[in-house]
């Protein structure tokens, strides 16, 4: 980069840094929009906030991610030190890293008696060959162990931008043929049951695949998985490892701009373009969003925050 492109780059920075020190309207879809949000941590993270008190909503959900290799000890003191301070922790439970049903049962007993919870993620996960005997959420949730434990909310995933890892060739049938069966399962459990999914960029796919579910006669609430305010650089490492999809293109296309590659990354206008589209469309089915912090949980509790989220998860939120 010559030095007066480099100059006029950060005299542009410089500028925008000025302009976002004041007050910035939020629209009341925004708002609204963001009523519920939950927020993701795994044990690692959490350890360095102090107090979740001074960053989130009073009940705000917040999932703890579970990483091979992660002691379930570390998962349930997180899930306990969550509890204590006043949240809802949801624990990640993937199938493939767990070995047997009697696992299951033992992790469900330990979250449910040393932080009383009861709500789960229950997911794959991200290993290419199980360890075990599950290799799919489906299975898990075929136990029955969930329902017998009482859970009041049971989470699954959702693919926007679908899953390779289900659909080799790139195409849906096997992504929807699991999502009839969860819808299936939710009407015959007692728990609530939505869909929470990978961070995207761009709300139009979005919009377009939340539309399809319905039509399809998919009906399960969508909890949209959002990123965080990050660097750019950090995003694309993430949707690159993640599989995201077509919308990592909105991130490739910012990288080209010279005044934006230099900003750190906002979820501003996704949340935007969907909010605006459920205050048209109030059936529309993203009930709630669901933030992914790669660029830190104070700094994405404090975009939130500034754009009107301060409302933790309402009674009855699914």
């Amino acid at each position: 980069m010559s030095r007066n492109l480099w100059e006029a780059a950060m005299a542009l920075l410089n500028f925008r840094k000025r302009a976002s020190d004041a007050p910035r309207p939020v629209a009341h879809e925004v708002e609204a929009f963001l009523r519920g949000y939950s927020i993701e941590v795994m044990p690692r993270t959490a350890e360095k906030v102090e107090d979740f008190r001074d960053l989130l909503p009073a009940g705000t959900r917040v999932y703890i991610a579970h990483i091979d290799g992660t002691p379930i000890e570390d998962m349930v003191a997180t899930a306990r030190r969550l509890a204590r301070e006043g949240f809802a922790p949801m624990p990640h439970f993937p199938a493939r890293i767990i070995a047997d049903r009697a696992t299951l049962e033992n992790w469900i007993a330990m979250y449910q008696g040393e932080a009383g919870v009861d709500q789960a993620l229950v997911l794959a996960g991200g290993l290419a060959q199980p360890v075990g005997d599950f290799d799919c959420s489906m299975q898990l949730l075929e136990t029955g162990l969930f329902d017998k434990a009482g859970f009041t909310r049971l989470h699954v995933a959702g693919h926007p931008e679908g899953n390779r890892d289900i659909d080799p060739s790139g195409g849906m049938d096997n992504v929807m043929a699991a999502l009839r069966w969860k819808q299936a399962f939710a009407a015959r459990t007692d728990a609530k049951v939505a869909l929470a999914t990978q961070f995207c960029f761009d709300a139009k796919p979005i919009i377009a695949w939340a539309e399809g579910l319905a039509a399809a006669g998919i009906d399960l609430p969508i909890h949209i998985g959002v990123a965080g305010p990050a660097k750019l650089q950090t995003l694309i490492k993430f949707a690159v490892a993640c599989g995201v999809g077509p919308s990592l293109k909105v991130l490739q296309k910012r990288a080209m701009d010279v005044s934006k590659l230099l900003l750190p990354y906002e979820p501003t206008e996704v949340i935007a373009e969907l909010a605006a589209h459920k205050a048209a469309h109030p059936a529309f089915n993203i009930e709630a969003v669901h933030f992914f912090p790669l660029g830190g949980i104070k700094a994405n509790a404090g975009w939130v925050r500034d754009n009107g989220g301060a409302a933790g998860v309402p009674a009855g939120r699914n």
